[in-house]
């Protein structure tokens, strides 16, 4: 039988840790594995879609065995979906909240969320929605951080958005629901 020297052992366990997908609970191997995954719909990954139904459960699982972890109760929340497995979609909430949903409870529909990241701060801001996409127009609207609005179409700098009845552009760098320089009809 041959014996390992200490410094060989530690080598050979550190090697296999760096292997393990499980060293950091996972996330990075699935992280990893969602961002080369293909696509069995042959759309992108990721891709932002929203959600169809007035219910929706976000499971910890790709099945209706999988235990409920969320409930949505309001459609055209946006969520980022992030693997496809079979009929369910990996998603992901402006929250950072991930979890499988049916494909037939989402929807292809953009919309976006205003600046959610500056409702944490505590202070008193609003997102501006110009009548033009450009910073110097006219201000139609001033949206509180966290409305939903409906996106149609984004340039890559600025979002062609709606709420509540009121249409303007956002800055796409203030939404939550279209990627960073994104362009999209």
């Amino acid at each position: 039988m041959r014996r390992l020297s200490l410094i060989s052992a530690a080598c050979l366990a550190i090697a296999a840790l760096a292997a393990s997908p499980m060293v950091d609970g996972g996330s990075t191997a699935l992280a990893q594995s969602a961002a080369n995954a293909k696509s069995g719909t042959g759309l992108p990954l990721p891709r932002f879609v929203s959600l169809k139904a007035k219910r929706v459960n976000l499971r910890i699982g790709p099945g209706r065995a999988y235990a409920v972890a969320w409930l949505y109760t309001k459609p055209g929340v946006p969520m980022e979906v992030i693997q496809e497995y079979d009929n369910w979609r990996r998603v992901r909430d402006a929250e950072g909240t991930e979890g499988w949903v049916y494909q037939s409870l989402l929807s292809g529909r953009r919309t976006g969320i205003a600046a959610p990241w500056k409702t944490a701060d505590g202070q008193e801001s609003f997102i501006n929605m110009h009548r033009e996409g450009r910073p110097n127009a006219d201000i139609v609207a001033r949206l509180e951080p966290g409305v939903v609005v409906e996106v149609d179409a984004c340039d890559g700098s600025w979002c062609e958005a709606s709420a509540d009845g009121v249409s303007g552009y956002i800055a796409q760098s203030e939404i939550w629901g279209a990627y960073p320089g994104e362009a999209f009809n």
